[in-house]
């Protein structure tokens, strides 16, 4: 995500950090670059031109110029215009109103609007404990009700039974009053879709907000198609009454530019994109987060909430406890290695970390290959093998080999990386966080680590 930009403008931040100051002949340069990466990066003209303009018009004064680090002054100007730019404040889903309250997502076909209504839905269920209804109001994409039946089953939410030759203006009354029956909290409509926008589609999806009156009606659109993504919703703000937006396959989108677009030429927020095939794979939009990753500097605080989502709390504490007497064995180097699969694997993890951004790419194959093969390996071995990794014999070694697809030299390595972890944990057991120094990290390591990380 934003692939392209971030490396671009990470070497016009990199000339200016070995510029002692900056003039306004030096600040044209650089406001040159970052326009043309923008550009490369699909944002809009018009929002190029209003971004330059802003930063500059900040950055020259005496006191930037001359400041002891201009290039860093700069790099804050533009983080600040990227967050204004993207909508400065997260805006949260519209749950509540009437009861039932309804949400209707509306798009171009193909812009994944059926799978995000059931990411959407997930996210409400798993977060708000709503009762919720899907209802498939497309009528004419063959299998359409059947693809969000589907969905719906695998995430243990009700769907409004199909029934044949009605209306999509039918179909929603029948939600409604069947709703309102059934105690149902919120309802999320899945709209029709065209190959573009058309009249008819307009008419239809105008009655159905006046059937509906929804919370929220937003705008599914794919980040993948770039400006023609910021056009159609430009087209779709003129004629229904768009809330908001979500911006689906970001995680492919290397340019970023219909993200930094949207904002500024529809009005309309955006309150989530979709960076994944999963159903799981649904974030909401925080502006001042994705500006951090833009430029490299990390996001932390949604590491740390997709840690929160992803491990299991029951598991997490089982192992701690273990942790603590000193027990680790194979079983609990899988459940680790779960624990990471659930996060996205190493590479994902990495972007998060500020200025880890590029080497996540890097083991983007690497790292995630080796988390497969150790994986492999350990689900090869016998249940007694991975409580007593010191039973694994040469024969035994040969046969988990072979049965993981791998070779002898790589279960060794696994066998000498679990050996290294348990035997820390073993010492960190007997003699708390000064065991570390018998490891060979330094004798004040144990200061260098915040108090609340070593609270039990």
């Amino acid at each position: 995500m934003f692939e392209n930009l971030s490396n671009r403008l990470q070497a016009v931040f990199t000339g200016l950090k070995k510029t002692g100051s900056i003039d306004e002949a030096s600040l044209d340069v650089a406001m040159r670059d970052i326009r043309r990466a923008l550009l490369e990066a699909d944002v809009s003209l018009e929002v190029v031109k209003e971004f330059i303009l802003e930063v500059k018009q900040k950055a020259i004064g005496q006191k930037i110029i001359e400041s002891i680090s201009p290039g860093q002054m700069i790099i804050k100007l533009v983080n600040d215009e990227i967050v204004n730019i993207l909508g400065t404040t997260t805006t949260q889903i519209i749950i509540e109103g009437r009861k039932p309250a309804s949400i209707m997502l509306v798009g171009l076909q193909g812009s994944g609007k059926t799978t995000s209504t059931a990411k959407i839905a997930n996210y409400i269920k798993n977060k708000f404990n709503k009762k919720i209804l899907l209802v498939s109001l497309d009528v004419n994409r063959p299998a359409a009700f059947e693809q969000l039946q589907a969905l719906a089953n695998k995430i243990d939410i009700e769907i409004l039974p199909k029934v044949e030759n009605q209306t999509p203006q039918a179909i929603a009354k029948r939600a409604i009053t069947a709703s309102e029956l059934n105690k149902i909290d919120l309802i999320l409509f899945d709209t029709a879709g065209r190959t573009s926008i058309d009249s008819a589609l307009m008419k239809e999806l105008s009655e159905l907000e006046d059937i509906i009156s929804p919370v929220e009606t937003l705008l599914v659109l794919d980040s993948m198609t770039g400006q023609d993504a910021v056009n159609v919703a430009k087209n779709f703000s003129e004629q229904i009454n768009l809330t908001g937006t979500m911006l689906t396959r970001i995680d492919g989108d290397a340019r970023g530019g219909a993200a930094l677009s949207l904002r500024m030429i529809t009005g309309c927020p955006i309150k989530f994109i979709g960076n994944g095939e999963k159903i799981v794979d649904i974030e909401i939009f925080h502006p001042d987060r994705i500006a951090s990753r833009i430029l490299d500097m990390g996001d932390v605080v949604t590491l740390v909430e997709k840690a929160s989502e992803n491990i299991d709390q029951a598991e997490a504490e089982k192992m701690a406890e273990r942790l603590q007497q000193g027990e680790f064995d194979l079983n609990d180097l899988l459940s680790q290695i779960n624990q990471m699969k659930k996060m996205g694997g190493i590479s994902s993890m990495l972007k998060f970390i500020p200025g880890m951004k590029n080497i996540g790419n890097k083991v983007n194959n690497v790292g995630d290959d080796a988390i497969k093969k150790q994986e492999a390996i350990i689900l090869s071995m016998t249940k007694l093998e991975r409580q007593k990794p010191k039973m694994i014999s040469g024969s035994r070694k040969k046969r988990i080999a072979q049965g993981s697809g791998t070779v002898v030299s790589e279960v060794n390595r696994i066998l000498k990386q679990h050996r290294k972890m348990a035997d820390m944990m073993k010492k960190i057991s007997k003699k708390g966080m000064s065991g570390l120094q018998d490891l060979g990290f330094p004798q004040d390591f144990n200061n260098q680590i915040p108090p609340e990380f070593l609270k039990k």
